[in-house]
């Protein structure tokens, strides 16, 4: 509990005045502590050296380089990513195995890496002025809110770094990820792809992928706008990125051989 006090009273003490990268990393550690302890974490070193890496091959290129980045993946059915700020970057296993190609995972990190360069939360807990604005932590990320993870709940003053974020924001995030995947030598058309397999979920299962569209507004408009930018990139240049890889295929097939993520236990 004092842990989370503190995170509180950071939050409320700089948003008055304005959140450098030092308190925004600090507020991130902290966070990301939270979170660690709160969901269920893969903990494989080899499933974990691999979203490092990749990760890391496409944050690194960005103009916030200097940040210790990290990347972690969620044991959760759930569909889901979500960026913390400082650098922190969480993909639920419910995402990546939807994934086809290694693209499709490379544009999703680099679509949440992209909040972190743009400091939307950040803007977000400017805007809140300090305002004690309480979310419930596992509520926002799991969406399963009658489960034990969720009572756990994690009240943080700072709740608009888990909020939904603006339309604007997730195109200016669509086109980090266009930039970022294409810096890193990666096709971006795995974002179109992904979107794509998302809409198409929500309409023939719209529970799986509930906790997705909660905290990502996501509709046609935004493939189109997505398209229209991967439509700039020379066509030989866009053929000669990265789509597949044999090490991505291993990655989820080690994913894929480990136990069932853990099943919230009902109230």
């Amino acid at each position: 509990m004092k842990r989370i006090f503190a995170s509180a009273a950071l939050v409320l003490s700089v948003t008055a005045c304005g959140i450098s990268q030092q308190q925004e990393v600090q507020m991130g550690t902290e966070y990301a502590q939270q979170i660690n302890s709160q969901l269920p974490i893969v903990s494989d070193p080899e499933l974990n050296r691999y979203i490092n890496v990749l990760g890391d091959s496409i944050a690194r290129l960005t103009s916030r380089a200097d940040l210790d980045w990290r990347f972690f993946i969620v044991d959760s059915r759930e569909v889901n990513a979500f960026a913390v700020p400082g650098g922190f970057i969480y993909v639920n296993r419910g995402l990546i195995e939807r994934t086809d190609e290694m693209s499709e995972l490379a544009g999703v990190l680099g679509h949440e890496i992209g909040h972190v360069v743009r400091r939307h939360s950040i803007e977000q807990m400017e805007k809140a002025q300090g305002a004690n604005i309480g979310v419930t932590l596992a509520c926002v990320l799991t969406s399963i809110c009658n489960s034990d993870i969720a009572q756990a709940g994690i009240n943080i003053a700072g709740g608009a770094v888990f909020a939904r974020f603006s339309r604007q924001d997730e195109l200016e995030a669509d086109q980090e990820a266009v930039n970022n995947t294409v810096r890193a030598r990666i096709s971006p058309v795995g974002i179109v792809s992904m979107f794509q397999t998302l809409i198409a979920e929500r309409k023939a299962r719209p529970g799986g992928v509930q906790a997705w569209f909660a905290t990502h507004p996501l509709e046609e408009d935004r493939i189109a706008n997505a398209q229209a930018m991967i439509s700039r990139i020379p066509p030989t240049t866009l053929r000669s990125l990265n789509r597949a890889s044999a090490n991505y295929n291993s990655f989820k097939a080690r994913l894929r051989s480990l136990p069932p993520p853990p099943a919230p236990r009902r109230r």
